[in-house]
């Protein structure tokens, strides 16, 4: 089979889900390839559209959040969206992609790709069978006005979310949002600990803004410092992804019981490592502590679908939710001492997630395939 999986840089997450499917799909022997289609047109376009997310997100998230309100009031108008009327200046670029190159199947884990293959159909050019993999706990704007083959959504309670937005139910695959099987992985505390060089005896906090350091982090993350700086027993480790500002300003700063990350590819491990997790809720960052096991603080909420994700973890119990800085630290010690109420919450994650959403999501592609050629 001949895959090809589209995604985008705005936001690390699509990126991270395009990757595990990629993997999957290597080792089960297929022929997959990932791209970001502006690439097709020009880089630099490519860097516009990426660079205007993450700039939007790191300088002023109350912003996109106004953004998301306005697609949301936009979806109820009886028109096709702006996402959809701009991509279809695509189409020309991807269709002279396809027709050079041969797939049998089209995955994408972002919306806009979505846009540039419904355009492609709306214009009855033929393209492969097509899924879209959602990456976030609710139905984003405009995923409705996509047509897709099959919809891959990360729970079978939201059903009803892209049901009521016309979208077919035959179409939906309830598998969840693909992440690394690393995070599946069983590995100890304890070892994770020693791959790091942590102290086996300390309790560690972990934090994270995401790839791109985005939502209110620097106030999640000064108030965690205050706290940390306090207790002896217990360090706080933060990973600023690819937000080298606030990497530079805490490694000037030097802050106590503090351990300062940039980049990492061992994220698997440093969640392995920690008694708790305080992030933003990315819907694929927050999928990959569940079905790593580990108790979950949401706060620096990007507003819009990550006010979502925050709702609907905190609903099923596997995480809890924090608004107000000023109250993160009280919150975060009462759940790091808690073991009772972190065991609950693990227990919840792994009911619910158990990271099996990759080789299922490959097994339809798969199916998708053979029905091609029937």
């Amino acid at each position: 089979m001949d895959a090809l999986i589209l995604s985008c840089g705005t936001g690390g997450g699509h990126n991270s889900a395009a990757k595990a499917l990629l993997e999957e799909l290597q080792m089960r022997g297929h022929h997959a390839v990932m791209l970001n289609p502006y690439t097709l047109r020009s880089q630099r376009l490519t860097r516009t559209i990426d660079g205007a997310y993450i700039s939007m997100v790191q300088n002023a998230p109350q912003l996109f959040g106004a953004v998301y309100t306005a697609g949301e009031l936009y979806r109820k108008l009886p028109c096709r969206s702006p996402v959809y009327h701009i991509n279809h200046r695509m189409v020309p670029f991807m269709k002279k992609y396809l027709s050079s190159h041969h797939y049998d199947v089209i995955l994408t884990t972002h919306l806009y790709p979505a846009e540039i293959l419904t355009n492609m159909k709306n214009r009855d050019l033929q393209i492969p069978k097509t899924i879209f993999v959602s990456t976030d706990y609710v139905c984003i704007p405009f995923t409705e006005e996509t047509k897709c083959d099959a919809y891959v959504i990360p729970a079978q309670d939201l059903a009803s979310e892209y049901t009521s937005r016309g979208i077919p139910e035959t179409k939906l695959h309830p598998f969840g949002i693909p992440t690394n099987p690393i995070f599946a992985n069983p590995q100890s505390k304890e070892e994770a600990r020693r791959r790091l060089g942590l102290d086996l005896n300390k309790k560690y906090i972990l934090t994270a803004g995401g790839s791109m350091g985005g939502g209110t982090i620097r106030e999640t993350i000064d108030a965690l410092i205050t706290g940390v700086s306090s207790c002896e027993d217990v360090s706080l480790v933060v990973v600023c992804g690819n937000n080298r500002e606030l990497y530079r300003t805490l490694t000037d700063k030097h802050p106590k019981h503090t351990i300062v990350v940039g980049y990492t590819e061992n994220m698997a491990d440093y969640m392995r490592a920690s008694d708790l997790f305080v992030t933003k809720p990315g819907g694929l960052s927050s999928t990959e502590a569940a079905v790593c096991g580990i108790p979950l603080l949401h706060a620096a909420a990007i507003p819009g679908c990550e006010t979502c994700n925050a709702q609907y973890f905190h609903a099923h119990g596997m995480s809890q939710a924090c608004h107000d800085p000023h109250q993160l630290m009280a919150m975060a010690m009462d759940l790091l001492f808690d073991q009772a109420q972190c065991d609950t919450m693990v227990a919840r994650q792994h009911a619910m997630l158990d990271g099996s959403a990759r080789a299922n999501i490959c097994t339809l592609a798969e199916h998708l395939s053979q029905s091609n050629h029937k």
